[in-house]
């Protein structure tokens, strides 16, 4: 069996930890486009009140940035929790 290598680790015989690892490479995109989403929709709603420009269409961009920001982010936050457990979890039963 060949070594799996995922962002530059080698998992040889724990195709868990490859896993968690794909997971973790996930995660990290979401938490990443979820909180770039939300930064959009403060940055649109805040030029758009200092410039007097409120209106359907940036109501609608801030609507749609915390939607989809949203929906990114919820997740990504509970596989890295759980990603976080299961690393804890080894580094205590002494399998890291």
């Amino acid at each position: 069996m060949e070594p799996m290598t995922i962002s530059g680790r080698q998992y040889a015989d724990d195709p868990v930890r490859a896993q968690r690892e794909k997971v973790r490479t996930w995660v990290s995109y979401g938490m990443r486009s979820g909180t770039a989403l939300f930064g959009i929709a403060s940055t649109v709603l805040i030029m758009a009140l200092l410039l007097g420009t409120l209106n359907g269409l940036t109501t609608g961009i801030v609507l749609a940035c915390i939607i989809l920001g949203s929906i990114a982010l919820a997740p990504a936050m509970v596989f890295h929790y759980g990603v976080k457990a299961a690393d804890r979890e080894d580094r205590a039963a002494g399998r890291q």
